[in-house]
């Protein structure tokens, strides 16, 4: 639709495919509708006007107007941020002033992305302040930024942050509300939620991990062991943001546990104090069926044989002091919010959520599910054959291992591998987990680096 009323009204030929040269034309063709040589304020912000009503989407665009400044704006949804920085001028007169964008920003409580406050800073800049959703700022050379309200800031449709943060506060007492110095992300996934759980609680909001994108996704590398090293090669914690301090930690779920006990670790070992760890996804307990083979129940740290764990369990298992997990009910009413209308012939009334409860939307046969444990249970017998053996050989083995080696290995009902003549009663997996659980992760490495949108309505 941009395309074509660029080339059938505005008469503007468009050479690449960039959404960035379609908002330039449009701008440019609002400013030339003026008619004047030289414009004012008021035209830029009357130009911008009718660009918004043209344009929806996300963006934070900084721009030069030859001869008159420069201007930046922010789209009404807080999808892209923008904060502006000063500094006075080399020259010892006057003001300079620098807008910058980065992946996270915050709205209503003015929380500015350290990313971009560090690049800022880096020049010298200081006196930060983020540009408003709907909101241009216009510096005109010689004077002070001068802020327009271009449209009223719409409520972002995903509100999980904000439903979450309910949650945090029914959970949790208000003492221990009150302790919580710092809510803190876990990249990449969780950093929309994290800034709106700190604005509905009130709290300082920062990027306490730097992740290492080049590592893959830890939750689906085949082996466990692999998992938790790819977990420590994932993150690095900063160590100024936690120590001493009671950090919340806020992350888009936990399915095994790996990751969220690997964090905590890193948390305490830079310095934390308290480790509260909330999950913007309802507990994981069930397997999914659709494509994606996430986990056996038997590894889901919320599923324990048919069993949904009590929290406070997988709180001791992942090391935290408190976990907390968005409600069901809430996840899907955020999804149901975050449907535009017009984007389907119909809004859904509901949503796959099997994974969370086992109410899956297809039939399941029966037996489906101990048929799959078995054939996960078969793949993985050689593997666990081979880490006993190399286990043996280093020496570093327990005797469950050494059954294996001696005896070979069979595979349960449920997919577990256990010794050939082991008694299957349903106890094996908890004694593993028990001995995990009696001390933290071991043979820590030093860390290189690590591993929707929504706001409360205003």
């Amino acid at each position: 639709a941009l395309k074509h009323f660029l080339d059938f009204e505005a008469h503007r030929h468009i050479n690449t495919e960039s959404d960035s040269e379609l908002m330039l034309n449009i701008f440019a063709n609002e400013l030339n509708e003026t008619g004047k040589a030289r414009v004012n304020d008021k035209d830029i912000v009357e130009a911008l006007q009718r660009m918004y009503t043209r344009c929806v989407g996300g963006w934070a665009c900084v721009a030069m107007l030859a001869g008159y400044g420069l201007i930046g704006f922010r789209d009404p949804y807080a999808i892209r941020p923008l904060i502006m920085g000063s500094r006075p001028s080399n020259n010892g007169k006057g003001t300079d002033y620098m807008l910058a964008s980065e992946s996270v920003s915050d709205y209503p409580n003015l929380i500015v992305c350290r990313v971009s406050e560090i690049a800022l800073k880096q020049l010298g800049f200081k006196d930060f302040k983020d540009i408003l959703p709907g909101q241009a700022i216009i510096i005109k050379k010689g004077f002070t930024p001068v802020a327009y309200k271009i449209q009223e800031p719409k409520r972002c449709p995903l509100s999980m942050g904000s439903r979450l943060a309910d949650k945090i506060k029914r959970v949790l007492t208000p003492e221990e509300i009150s302790d919580i110095d710092v809510i803190i992300p876990i990249p990449e996934t969780s950093v929309t939620s994290a800034p709106c759980v700190a604005a509905v609680l009130k709290k300082k909001f920062v990027q306490g991990f730097v992740k290492n994108r080049y590592v893959f996704r830890t939750f689906i590398m085949p082996g466990q062991t692999q998992r938790k090293q790819g977990v420590k090669r994932k993150l690095n914690a900063m160590d100024e943001e936690f120590a001493g301090k009671n950090v919340l930690l806020i992350d888009d779920s936990i399915v095994r546990g790996t990751t969220a006990r690997e964090i905590v670790t890193m948390a305490r070992e830079a310095g934390a104090k308290k480790v509260y760890f909330a999950s913007c996804a309802p507990p994981v307990t069930h397997a999914h069926i659709y494509g994606i083979d996430l986990a056996s129940p038997n590894e889901l740290v919320a599923h324990d044989h048919g069993q949904d764990r009590a929290i406070d369990e997988i709180a001791r298992y992942i090391g935290a002091d408190r976990v907390i997990f968005q409600d069901l009910q809430d996840l899907k009413a955020a999804c149901s919010e975050a449907v535009v209308s017009k984007a389907a012939p119909y809004k859904p009334r509901d949503f796959e959520v099997g994974v969370f409860c086992g109410d899956y939307v297809t039939p399941v046969d029966e037996g489906y599910f101990q048929h799959l444990e078995e054939v996960r249970g078969e793949t993985r017998k050689m593997k666990v054959m081979e880490k006993a053996r190399a286990a043996v050989a280093n020496g570093s083995v327990d005797q469950e291992e050494v059954d294996m080696v001696a005896k070979g290995v069979k595979v349960t009902s449920n997919g577990e591998v256990v010794p050939a003549d082991a008694q299957v009663n349903g106890d094996t997996k908890r004694r593993r987990r028990s001995r995990e659980e009696s001390s933290p992760p071991k043979d820590r490495m030093d860390i290189s680096l690590h591993n929707y949108r929504d706001f409360p309505a205003s």
